[in-house]
């Protein structure tokens, strides 16, 4: 069973996809964690985004580990480290690589080649998983975004500014649409939901009747 759920930054993605894996019993994976992981290890080790050599080296020898849905690099537990909106702005900047984006769907590909998957991203069901049985994609207006973002990093970081979320999810929105390796937008046969003025149950009950339709349940 393979389920992909796309979207824009602040659309819902990750957390319908997570909800909806429990629901199911069934696995889940953050697709944009694992780019944000690889453009955080990168950028620490001051490599550029467009050296593909250097880049192709180093992945070959990065363990990256995903256990009861934390992510470990080396063994390092990051799940907290890799949420900051600037790894979010690395990872944007690295997935544009195609070395990088080959590496991220060898391993989303792996792992839904023996289990049961939800996957969230930018590309599952246009790219990495086109083969999914059901594919969603969820959508919302760029301020609906933009303030669901500015919330949770003000119940982390306490005084953020409304603007520079906004521009960052603007510019990112940009990068993904535009860049010439899979940029985002929804599959053919993916169904769309606009979030904007939904709360996370309606969206996940939405989502859950189109799963039920396509004969698709839970243990």
């Amino acid at each position: 069973m393979k389920i992909a759920i796309d979207g824009p930054a602040g659309s819902g993605k990750s957390t319908i996809a997570q909800k909806l894996a429990n629901l199911l019993k069934i696995n889940y994976l953050n697709s944009g964690a694992l780019y944000r992981i690889i453009g955080y290890y990168l950028n620490e080790k001051k490599v550029d985004p467009k050296d593909s050599k250097n880049i192709e080296n180093i992945l070959e020898k990065l363990n990256i580990e995903i256990k009861n849905n934390r992510y470990f690099l080396d063994e390092k537990d990051i799940t907290t480290t890799i949420k900051d909106s600037k790894i979010g702005d690395l990872a944007s900047l690295y997935s544009q690589n195609n070395i990088i984006r080959k590496k991220v769907n060898e391993i989303i590909k792996k792992i839904a080649e023996k289990d049961s998957i939800v996957v969230d991203g930018r590309d599952i069901g246009t790219v990495v998983l086109p083969d999914s049985d059901v594919k969603i994609y969820l959508t919302a207006s760029l301020e609906e975004r933009a303030k669901r973002r500015w919330n949770e990093e003000k119940e982390e970081k306490g005084n953020i500014s409304f603007n520079d979320i906004l521009e960052e999810i603007k510019s990112r929105d940009y990068n993904d649409s535009n860049r010439s390796i899979a940029p985002l937008k929804p599959a053919r046969d993916a169904i769309i939901i606009d979030t904007t003025n939904l709360s996370i149950e309606e969206v996940l009950q939405k989502v859950l009747k189109i799963v039920e339709k396509r004969g698709i349940y839970g243990d």
